[in-house]
């Protein structure tokens, strides 16, 4: 779109008042310069409303996505654009195939599993957000915060409900499966949440074992028809090669000097003396 020199007229009360009440606050924001290069540049006045409808309709599209994203609960906001395909061990076809999020329609699951520091986490982070872009809503939990949402349901008898609402999402992802001890109640909200979403959502989850040792973490019972369920119509990935990581640790990539953490002690030392003795004083 060509601007005119020199800043849009503001649009008249009457038409303001107009988009706030119709709630159409995108197409507020634009009119102003819209109209002048609609004038400048005498446009059929049938361009000038599909100019202002489409900026409405971007902002409102760009406004739905942030939300979505916020309700997802993403833990770093890592995405493709970011994403060095060439590093990861999982074949490339597999990952085009995966992005394209076609398995997401289907309500198919995926499993990640491999050694810490193989891009299992950042790949179903950036799956995640590529869904939000394509309109998908989706909802990211640790085992932890299964097992936690157990214990508080579990008074009022909510466990049902409160997993009924997280089904609302396309695409539910459970990280880093197999790190620490699984609690009887992480295990019994992970299978809660694979059982209801079977064949109806898709469930992603992150792991360093293969489903088939689940039964290492959790009752055997509950670790059986858990990976029943989520690998009946699931796509398997099993990354490999060392720590991403550690490697940058070793290289001294992301890592200051000795000096530079000294220093940086030192300040937060001294910041924290200076928050004792005002709180002393």
């Amino acid at each position: 779109m060509t601007v005119p020199v020199g800043p849009p007229a503001a649009l008249p009360e009457e038409l303001e008042a107009l988009t706030r009440r119709l709630r159409l606050p995108h197409l507020r924001r634009i009119a102003p310069e819209v109209l002048a290069t609609a004038k400048a540049q005498r446009w059929e006045p049938a361009e000038v409303v599909k100019a202002l409808l489409v900026e409405e309709l971007a902002g409102r599209d760009r406004s739905a996505a942030a939300t979505r994203r916020f309700a997802a609960g993403f833990p770093t906001g890592k995405t493709f654009a970011s994403w060095d395909e060439a590093a990861c061990s999982i074949p490339a076809p597999t990952q085009a195939a995966l992005r394209s999020l076609e398995w997401v329609a289907r309500a198919e699951n995926l499993v990640v599993c491999g050694p810490s520091g193989t891009g299992k986490s950042f790949f179903l982070e950036a799956l995640g957000q590529a869904a939000v872009e394509a309109g998908r809503k989706v909802s990211w939990f640790s085992l932890e915060a299964l097992g936690a949402m157990v214990r508080r349901c579990r008074a009022d008898d909510s466990v049902a409900k409160v997993v009924g609402r997280i089904l609302r999402a396309d695409l539910i992802v459970v990280d880093d499966i197999g790190l620490l001890p699984v609690s009887t109640d992480a295990a019994e909200g992970l299978y809660r949440l694979v059982d209801a979403a079977y064949e109806r959502r898709s469930v992603a989850i992150s792991s360093n074992l293969h489903p088939s040792g689940f039964d290492e973490l959790m009752p055997k019972t509950l670790a059986t028809a858990t990976v029943d369920r989520l690998m009946h119509h699931a796509h398997v990935c099993v990354t490999s090669g060392d720590s991403v990581r550690l490697a940058q640790a070793v290289s001294g990539a992301g890592v200051k000097s000795l000096g530079a953490q000294a220093s940086v002690s030192t300040k937060r030392s001294a910041g924290a003396r200076g928050v004792a003795n005002a709180a002393g004083a």
